[in-house]
């Protein structure tokens, strides 16, 4: 069977690997299982609906929800008539909202509950939208059923016209990302883009799981490229999919359904050993002993070499007395755990795999579908430190400036209605990624951001100068700097406005003199607080700044952290403000 179009997926798999519970979500305590075959009976009914509705090839469809089936269905049963998939994160302002549907011309909305509703129907008051489906039943709301049971007279087999007429070069989906000017940019990929990415990262990751026989568990935003493919792997792979009830719930959901592996980011892996070791401190003088003695032997842990005789025979009683009980916190029985949208330290994926659980790192790009390069679950795959082999069919080179450059089927077809922006970023063919990077004995090792904008430890992106540009509103707030690469939250350095801090302190009985010691007082901290609280509000939450600190003394161009046109000097700031970062974030010096 060719596979050249994302929803070739799931037919294969009723070919190959029927499955009894292909997709699977957890409704008033119990599991909702949805065979192979119900899947493409559902799917078929809401495309005959959305025909009926006189949804149209290139046509845009909104998605806005956490994972569940129903996203699934609204995502297969678009593609397969030609129309075009716009997922959105559920997280997002209604200004953003509202941005992306005006500028994706966006037809048709399913949002899943009352919340995402509420701010659907906020972002379309003055937007002509041909209709909002909700996938929870909501009083006052069409429900997706209805587009599922509109046509109850055509044969599905009409559907082989439309499908046909779909070419693996014609755009699939738009996804909105980050943009540095503070508008996202919509990422348009192809069947082609993504197909080609699935088919690229399934034998890789398949070392670890048998085909048709496994289960995965999903928590990552399916609205993210990154999950979303991971989807499509699973599904052709044969593997069953359970959707986590929440963030919150992963942990039980683990032990449920007991899955053979599934996708995360670095903080969530972060999380899972937090608590593990937590745990360890509640233990008894000799566990925590035995317990700390494994962590520690782990954290050494190299899956590409032979640790010596001495090493392994450790390994096997660490195994046996404490790493076997974190296999079983997380089900028992996870074989292969796909990292990505952020670095991962080291650390983390040493004593994972040094627990029998094998976490493989990866990177890429929205524009890339996103994979460009991974490690995998097999000793000669696997390099701690970086993010693995480039993928097969891709191409990859390092600039002069050492920025990594990306050329091969998973490269988007562009920005939408943006062609300047496109044109700069895919030179030649080569996309530009703005990291900087090395390979190394065929490892791709990512060193540095080209860019300023960063990643926390939960893959989100955080474009600093905007927001720095937002929280400089402020009378208060003179200069500031955001910071927390690959860490859990974003913080900042705040530089405040020493000359109009000066009559506030008067008003508010603040009787301290020098900056140093203003900057300790606790009614000037509070204020700070609030100024940032008030503007916090006109981000995200994975945006928001949690922690700040103040500094003494204004940055200027002599004192080095300002360049001549007064733009910051990002690395010269975090150097001289090390010590200061890292007791924002807990670290030890």
């Amino acid at each position: 069977m060719e596979l050249t179009r994302a929803f070739d997926f799931i037919y294969y798999q009723l070919k190959e690997y029927p499955q009894y519970d292909c997709l699977n979500f957890k409704e008033n305590g119990n599991w909702t299982n949805y065979s192979t075959q119900e899947v493409i009976d559902i799917v078929n009914k809401l495309s005959l609906g959305l025909l009926k509705l006189g949804i149209k090839p290139g046509d845009k469809i909104a998605i806005i929800s956490p994972n569940r089936p129903e996203w699934n269905f609204i995502d297969l049963a678009t593609q397969q008539i030609g129309a075009v998939s716009v997922p959105m994160y559920p997280t997002i302002t209604v200004e953003d909202y509202k941005y992306i549907f005006q500028h994706a011309e966006v037809k048709l909305v399913f949002a899943s509950n009352q919340e995402l509703i509420d701010k659907v129907n906020e972002a379309t008051q003055e937007i002509d939208i041909h209709g909002i489906y909700a996938f929870d039943k909501i009083e006052g709301t069409n429900h997706w059923t209805e587009v599922r049971d509109l046509d109850q007279t055509s044969n599905v087999s009409i559907l082989d016209t439309h499908k046909d007429k779909v070419s693996e070069d014609d755009l699939l989906t738009i996804i909105y990302t980050s943009g540095t000017t503070g508008r996202p940019k919509g990422v348009m990929l192809s069947h082609k883009n993504v197909v080609s990415n699935t088919l690229g990262v399934a034998p890789r990751f398949g070392k670890a799981i048998k085909r048709g026989d496994g289960k995965a568990l999903s928590f990552l935003p399916l609205c993210h490229i990154y999950e979303r493919t991971g989807v499509y792997y699973l599904t052709f792979w044969g593997t069953s999919i359970y959707y986590a009830e929440s963030m919150e719930a992963i942990p039980e959901n683990l032990r449920e359904v007991r899955p053979d592996s599934f996708h995360t980011v670095p903080r969530l892996l972060e999380k899972i050993y937090d608590k593990i070791v937590s745990k360890g401190y509640e233990l008894s003088t000799t566990k925590r002993k035995i317990f700390f003695w494994a962590v520690n032997l782990g954290l050494r842990y190299n899956p590409s070499i032979n640790m010596g005789w001495w090493y392994n025979l450790q390994h096997k009683w660490a195994d046996k007395l404490v790493f076997s009980q974190w296999r079983e916190a997380l089900g028992g029985n996870v074989k292969m755990i796909g990292s990505g949208a952020a670095a991962l330290q080291p650390r983390l994926a040493r004593v994972f795999w040094a627990a029998g659980m094998r976490v493989c790192e990866g990177y890429g790009l929205t524009e890339t579908s996103p994979v460009i390069s991974s490690n995998a679950p097999a000793i000669e795959d696997i390099r701690i430190g970086t993010v693995g082999r480039i993928l097969e069919g891709v191409e990859v080179k390092i600039a002069a400036d050492g920025e990594i450059l990306c050329k091969g089927p998973n490269v988007m077809m562009g920005y939408f209605k943006q062609p300047d922006i496109t044109a700069e970023t895919i030179v030649d063919g080569w996309f530009h990624t703005g990291d900087i990077g090395v390979v190394e004995d065929g490892f791709l090792k990512i060193t540095d951001r080209k860019k300023e904008m960063f990643k926390t430890s939960g893959g989100k992106y955080i474009s600093p100068q905007q927001m720095e540009n937002k929280f400089k509103e402020s009378i208060y707030i003179e200069q500031i700097m955001i910071v927390g690469e690959g860490q859990k939250f974003p913080s900042a350095l705040v530089v405040p406005n020493y000359e109009t801090l000066e009559g506030w302190c008067k008003e508010a009985g603040v009787s301290e003199k020098s900056n140093a010691e203003i900057i300790k007082n606790q009614k000037v901290i509070e204020l700070i607080q609030e100024e940032i609280n008030s503007r916090n509000k006109e981000f995200g939450n994975w945006e928001q700044i949690k922690k700040f600190e103040l500094i003494e003394n204004t940055w200027g161009i002599d004192t080095g952290e300002l360049t001549p046109t007064l733009k910051l000097k990002r690395r010269v700031i975090k150097a001289k403000f090390e010590a200061l970062i890292e007791s924002i974030y807990g670290m030890s010096s």
